[in-house]
């Protein structure tokens, strides 16, 4: 249980960070969630305004424009890097190549079948009954499944199990990007085990893998407690692809 110092202290962190925050931001935040805009495979279409956007603005050097996708962003941004191609440099942090197969990871390969044919069905009492059961005994499954209904704007665990093979790289679409790219590989990475170097494997563009160890604690996802290692070795690759004169790591 908190102390009532515990509490007054995260209340005040609260209230500067609300006051920290560009209002812009805020007010965007807001409206994602009361909106209940949620993430959509086709990602480009997401993209692509912005960028025509951010090419109104004359500060913005339309020759330099990189694109980063943290967690899911992992699949969001390469999908947009494929089909728009103004961008001049993407990271995949980390990279995902088919966000349903991760999903399917854990499963036994004798269970397999069987469980792709229960998530595929219309109704399945049987699976409902597992995954709240699963939900239950692991808060870390409990907040993926929960979480990753919300943001695909699913009604259920269930619905987002169904949603998620849509989401990958597939059919040639990893291989159309052609940007510069930066995949990151977290080594104890708790959600997308393998799935970094699979998109690594096949991109054709210009690109580079950076291995996040836990020897050096940033093996998490998305190196959660090592964001300044993890920022510090993006930009140096930016500065080497987007740099002057530089040459591109490929």
């Amino acid at each position: 249980m908190l102390t009532g110092q515990a509490v007054r202290a995260i209340s005040k962190e609260r209230q500067r960070f609300k006051k920290s925050v560009n209002p812009w931001v805020a007010r965007i935040s807001i409206h994602l969630h009361r909106a209940g805009l949620t993430f959509r495979p086709d990602w480009e279409q997401v993209v692509t305004p912005v960028v025509d956007y951010a090419l109104t603005l004359p500060e913005v050097d339309r020759e330099r424009i990189a694109l980063m996708g943290i967690s899911l962003g992992g699949y969001l941004a390469p999908r947009a890097a494929a089909y728009e191609k103004r961008l001049s440099a993407l990271i995949a942090n980390d990279g995902v190549y088919d966000y349903g197969a991760a999903q399917l990871r854990t499963i036994p390969p004798a269970q397999l079948e069987q469980a792709i044919a229960a998530i595929k069905a219309p109704e399945s009492a049987e699976m409902d009954k597992l995954l709240s059961a699963i939900m239950r005994s692991h808060p870390t499954a409990d907040w993926a499944l929960t979480h990753g209904a919300y943001v695909m704007g699913a009604s259920s665990p269930h619905g987002y199990l169904k949603a998620s093979p849509a989401v990958h790289l597939r059919d040639g679409v990893a291989e159309a990007i052609s940007c510069p790219t930066l995949v990151c590989q977290a080594e104890g990475d708790l959600f997308f085990k393998g799935q970094p170097r699979e998109l690594f494997d096949h991109l054709t563009c210009a690109k580079a893998l950076i291995r996040f160890t836990d020897s050096e604690d940033a093996g998490a996802h998305c190196q959660v407690v090592a964001a300044r290692l993890a920022l510090g070795r993006m930009y140096d690759w930016l500065d080497e692809v987007l740099g002057r004169g530089r040459k591109i790591t490929t």
